[in-house]
């Protein structure tokens, strides 16, 4: 069996994301489940402090590739070295982040390589398959599992005949993981005198602005999310405060961005974040499928709902059953009272 594979994204500063961090966690998993080594590729500049970061998530072998040129990111050379790499060692499963530069690579591999991908996965598993005509049995598939048609269903897909088995991931579906601190694999550097073309770098970078996210909801402990059902951005307000004396932050449904109550950049769900939160406070939230992708991993979900047989009632550790106009503001007094 061939090798489990993982694209190490590096961010704007230098670091590896967080969701190739999440990706190293699953693939070393995926690798022991297939008997086989989890590989990953670095692409960029002045990377020789990294492959010691990475090594205790269970890395077998760092595929470097570090030039001047391959910093900030580009599809062209990046896709190059993917290519050639991926071409000369065969891999088994790959797995990309389903950031924005994720989203952009991976399809050039996998049409390149003339292999299948799925985007978006929520989750992934080793399994089999019969198929039904043939009775052909394929063995130890990897099972890339996303929701469709809208969140509506959750579609299990499967690449039995081409390879490598390609999937993007959303950020923060994935449990980030040490294996061994003092877990040691081997460095290889790509030689990239022959792989890097002039035309690879047809496209110039002139000037670059970069400006930070203000909002770290991913990070947050403790989440107090509002859905339609709050009813207006005034009512928000009173999230923020519960938020505010809770040390947590503020987030939303698709419904209640939609609808202008708070920024798109508070959004969870299957089109917005993925978070995992020590308590999740929701707020007016029916709780449809397409919002739970995004939480119901959350450590303890209290949920404040008039309607109790709301979905999110299912999946919530309490049901409170009132009216967030009411139930709210006696949380912060209660709460503002009794803390130190």
């Amino acid at each position: 069996m061939k090798s489990v594979f993982v694209y190490c994204e590096i961010t704007e500063e230098g670091n590896v994301a967080e969701v190739s961090l999440e990706l190293l966690s699953k693939g070393r998993k995926l690798a022991n489940e297939l008997s086989t080594n989890l590989e990953t590729v670095l692409i960029g500049h002045q990377l020789d402090g990294i492959p010691a970061l990475i090594f205790p998530y269970g890395v077998d072998v760092v595929h470097l590739a570090d030039h001047p040129e391959l910093f900030p990111y580009r599809t062209l050379p990046h896709a190059a070295v993917i290519i050639d790499l991926f071409e000369r060692e065969q891999p088994e499963v790959a797995l990309f982040g389903a950031t924005s530069v994720g989203r952009d690579l991976a399809p050039r591999i996998s049409s390149a390589m003339q292999c299948g991908l799925t985007a978006d996965c929520t989750s992934l598993e080793i399994g089999d398959h019969l198929e039904s005509k043939t009775q052909r049995e394929f063995k130890n598939l990897l099972y890339q599992i996303r929701p469709a048609f809208g969140g509506n269903i959750i579609a299990t897909i499967i690449n039995p005949e081409t390879r490598p088995q390609m999937a993007t991931v959303r950020e923060g579906v994935m449990k980030q993981e040490i294996v061994d601190k003092n877990y040691s694999g081997k460095i290889k550097k790509i030689d990239l005198s022959t792989i890097l073309k002039d035309e690879y770098f047809a496209v110039r970078i002139l000037d670059r602005h970069i400006e930070q996210n203000k909002i770290n909801i991913k990070s947050a402990q403790v989440i107090v999310a509002g859905g339609y059902g709050v009813g207006s951005s005034e009512n928000f307000k009173m999230l923020f405060e519960l938020a505010e004396v809770l040390g947590g932050e503020v987030g939303a449904t698709r419904a209640a961005v939609d609808a202008g109550f708070v920024e798109h950049e508070r959004q969870i769900g299957q089109t917005g974040v993925t978070v995992r939160p020590k308590l999740y406070i929701a707020c007016g939230i029916s709780g449809a499928v397409q919002h739970r992708a995004g939480m119901d991993q959350s450590a303890k979900i209290i949920s404040i709902n008039t309607d109790p047989n709301a979905p999110i009632n299912a999946i919530a550790d309490y049901t409170i059953i009132g009216s967030v106009s009411e139930i709210v503001p006696k949380m912060i007094k209660y709460y503002k009272a009794n803390s130190k």
